[in-house]
């Protein structure tokens, strides 16, 4: 089972201003919204679904990460390989 973060997509104009573009309309009972880019989503997601698929053994033995160090990390730390990466992409 994915687990799913609702999403939209916020575009930023040469001048500045900045539009939600949201054509499910997810979000139009919403007064306030987090940018968040769009590969730093899809690693949330990911972590998320590996989270839920995980023992947490894997998890106790990260120890004290680093916080200058990228989300992306995560997935060597926990001994994920490319391909275990590819096939929780497939489960988006």
């Amino acid at each position: 089972m994915a687990y799913k973060i609702d999403n939209a997509i916020v575009k930023k104009d040469m001048a500045g201003n900045l539009t939600l573009i949201d054509p499910e309309n997810v979000f139009e009972n919403e007064d306030a919204f987090i940018a968040v880019k769009s590969d730093d989503l899809i690693t949330i997601q990911l972590l998320i679904n590996s989270i839920m698929q995980n023992d947490f053994k894997s998890w106790r033995e990260l120890g004290v990460i680093p916080e200058t160090e990228p989300l992306k990390s995560l997935f060597v730390r926990l001994g994920y390989s490319k391909e275990d990466i590819a096939n929780l992409l497939k489960d988006l």
